[in-house]
């Protein structure tokens, strides 16, 4: 939880980003070795950030004279504080958003940018960097090691930049909150559905670049999507950390304000007519949220905005939202042929929510032995706990159905 804190924290004092994980890496193995003598410290996250300063302002010492370092950066280095004021009007005091744009600099490839953000401001493990994107692992490994090289070897600065720069950079990040927050809200493996640090540092990160670039019309599509996505948090899972299905969500329980600010951030989008990627989300995650149940839901006005997101912003996972909005608009016979047509590529080849579709549209046309199999497969390639002890349960309810009636199959998340 404290890791991007830390490494953004010592990035600014050593200026390389690859130096700075490897000086928070050993502040964190100081307290694995101290704390269980001295006892865990009343500030955990403080005890760390401190440890990392002492190793970084030691580490500029041995390298170059304190004097000149001290120019150079033009901040004073102590070990005992380390507070700086905003430079300017439009500057942000958030040394998080600092490395996320750092680490967004144009010297890197798209793909190295998101990798290497996620990696350390999100915490994400390679693995799950791999399952964000739908590459192997060693590919974004690869990325991550080169993109620290590269960063050292420009000798790029810890700092938001401004004009036509903050712009070109400004994709990339807005990218990068989408998947950290992503991560959060469907953690790709371990033994829960969520990660609720992720979303809150995502969520959080959306509304400062809202105030830094109010005249972005995806910047508060971005924003719009996270809050409306976030409104619905606390309903995702049962008591006992189990996924709820967003049919039988208790639609009372969404946060308001979290579903106001999201439909105010959609206003400040701009045109519907001109939305971008995010802002199409937003208006998916909108329609849901004007539903006061289920069963109200516009599912054709969602098809229609997937239908356009494809346009904008072509993805085998959009395709796949569509079809599940199709298959509720026109039935699970619509939907399946599109769900087809996907199976017969390769890009989803090993995603989980793939069949998971597949194997709803099956159950909703009586199909059950072939949606057992689904579930199954689902089940098998997910790494998420929660969510395979779902896909399985699924399967065996399937399983029943085809013995005999009496039991059903719950209905398919829109994902």
């Amino acid at each position: 939880m404290e890791s991007a804190r830390i490494i953004a924290t010592v990035a600014r004092i050593v200026r390389d980003v690859g130096i700075a994980e490897e000086i928070a890496q050993d502040a964190l193995v100081a307290a694995l070795e101290q704390w269980p003598r001295s006892g865990v410290p009343d500030r955990p996250g403080a005890w760390l950030t401190a440890a990392a300063k002492h190793r970084a302002v030691d580490l500029v010492r041995r390298r170059e004279t304190y004097a000149r370092k001290l120019a150079e950066v033009g901040r004073t280095l102590s070990e005992e504080s380390y507070d700086p004021e905003p430079s300017g009007p439009g500057d942000i005091d958030d040394d998080v958003l600092r490395l996320v744009f750092t680490a967004c600099h144009p010297v890197l490839s798209a793909d190295a940018r998101a990798a290497l953000t996620l990696r350390l401001v999100g915490g994400l493990r390679t693995d799950e960097i791999a399952r964000a994107f739908l590459v192997p692992e060693a590919t974004v490994a690869a990325r991550i090691t080169r993109a620290k090289r590269s960063l050292a070897k420009a000798g790029v600065e810890f700092e938001v930049p401004y004009g036509a720069e903050r712009a070109a950079r400004l994709g990339s990040v807005l990218e990068v909150v989408y998947l950290i927050f992503n991560e959060g809200y469907a953690a790709t493996a371990g033994d829960d559905l969520l990660r609720p640090a992720l979303c809150e540092d995502a969520l959080r990160l959306a509304r400062v670049l809202e105030g830094l670039m109010a005249e972005e019309g995806e910047v508060h599509g971005l924003a719009a999507l996270l809050e409306l996505q976030a409104s619905r948090f606390a309903t995702r899972t049962g008591p006992d950390g189990q996924p709820v299905l967003l049919a039988d969500q208790n639609r009372s329980r969404w946060n308001r304000l979290l579903i106001r600010r999201g439909f105010a951030a959609l206003e400040r989008a701009g045109d519907g007519r001109t939305y971008g990627p995010y802002a199409l989300q937003a208006a998916v995650a909108a329609c849901h949220a004007r539903a006061v149940t289920y069963e109200e839901t516009d599912w054709r006005t969602i098809a229609a905005l997937y239908g356009r997101l494809a346009a904008v912003a072509p993805s085998p996972v959009v395709e796949l939202n569509r079809a599940v909005a199709v298959s509720m608009a026109d039935g699970p016979e619509a939907g399946l042929a599109l769900v087809d047509a996907l199976a017969d590529g390769t890009a989803l080849a090993g995603y989980h929510l793939l069949p998971s579709v597949r194997g709803d549209l099956l159950a909703r046309l009586g199909r059950t032995a072939e949606a057992r199999t689904e579930f199954e497969r689902a089940a098998s390639l997910t790494r998420n706990a929660r969510e395979r002890e779902l896909l399985l349960g699924r399967a065996r309810a399937a399983g029943e159905q085809e013995r005999g009636p009496g039991s059903t199959s719950g209905t398919g998340e829109e994902h």
